[in-house]
């Protein structure tokens, strides 16, 4: 029996996950192409391109990858259900018809609103915190941190960010025609977030108020002290931190260390295991001292 013989003879389910995993392998193939040269060339901080981490943090990139498209597609079927339920057609057939341009300007910014909080929150809640200190845990930020993170964390996260789409319209199915909107929202927010991770020492003067690059992003995740920490919680735009008063970019300057001061277990299982265990270490509430957290 030959591979494609092999590969027909499969459940077609099996076949789909492995055809999942391999466009995984190629992107991961893709991406390192790219930034393992520039991280070399262009570091922040010198570092091994195998450093102490790096297998959670592959783990994580193909655990997340694969489970958090599954696990929101529940979520938003029953948003899409709800909008045909509870939202005028009139409404969502207004939107529908405004120039493409139009809604994927809005779509941008009220996306970003949304992730902006939904970010915010996961700093400020005890709870949520659970979750997302996963994320901040890394002691050293490049392209492949981008997706440490616990499943948990990400699907609230994206669906503070796709719900105000969906009941605005700008997300919702109209007359049985599915969207693209939330696709090419979670898509290019995934993107982007490997840039800004990545260890690279590239300064772009103006831009950096209008777009989000490294050096605005690895102020989020400095643990340099209470006076520069929970800051630069926009995943794409800055001027969302300006509005609310969160944006940190000096000029001149860089992040000295990186990581939480809580302890958090090394090892993968332990990790997605422990957010859930009421024994777990005392999480600080939201009214109390920030100082020893870090941002994403």
């Amino acid at each position: 029996m030959n591979i494609m013989e092999a590969l027909q003879s499969l459940n077609p389910r099996v076949l789909a996950f492995l055809v999942q995993v391999f466009r995984l392998c190629l992107w991961l193939v893709i991406l390192t192409v790219i930034f393992a040269p520039l991280e070399r060339l262009f570091a922040l901080y010198p570092q091994k391109l195998f450093r102490k981490a790096i297998l959670t943090d592959l783990g994580y990139y193909f655990l997340n990858s694969v489970v958090t498209g599954f696990v929101l597609s529940l979520p938003l079927a029953l948003l899409a259900w709800a909008v045909h339920r509870f939202i005028p057609v009139s409404f969502t057939s207004t939107v529908a018809a405004l120039p493409l341009w139009v809604r994927i300007a809005l779509s941008a910014l009220i996306g970003e609103l949304g992730f902006y909080w939904g970010h915010r929150w996961s700093h400020e809640l005890p709870l949520l915190w659970r979750f997302h200190a996963i994320h901040h845990s890394a002691e050293h930020v490049d392209f492949l941190v981008n997706t440490r993170a616990h499943p948990v964390d990400m699907v609230i996260t994206r669906l503070c960010g796709l719900i105000p789409l969906f009941i605005l319209g700008l997300a919702s199915p109209v007359r049985g025609s599915s969207s693209l909107v939330p696709v090419l929202v979670v898509l290019v927010g995934t993107l982007w977030g490997f840039f800004i991770h990545a260890n690279l020492r590239w300064r772009f003067g103006p831009l950096e108020w209008l777009i989000a690059t490294p050096a605005f992003h690895h102020w989020h995740h400095t643990n340099d002290g209470p006076d520069v920490v929970n800051k630069n919680y926009s995943p794409l735009l800055p001027v969302m931190d300006l509005i609310f008063g969160t944006l940190y970019l000096p000029r001149d300057g860089q992040p000295k260390r990186y990581g939480i001061d809580q302890p958090v277990a090394p090892a993968l299982m332990a990790q997605l295991l422990d957010p859930f265990l009421l024994r777990r270490r005392k999480i600080p509430s939201a009214t109390e001292d920030l100082s020893h957290r870090v941002v994403e």
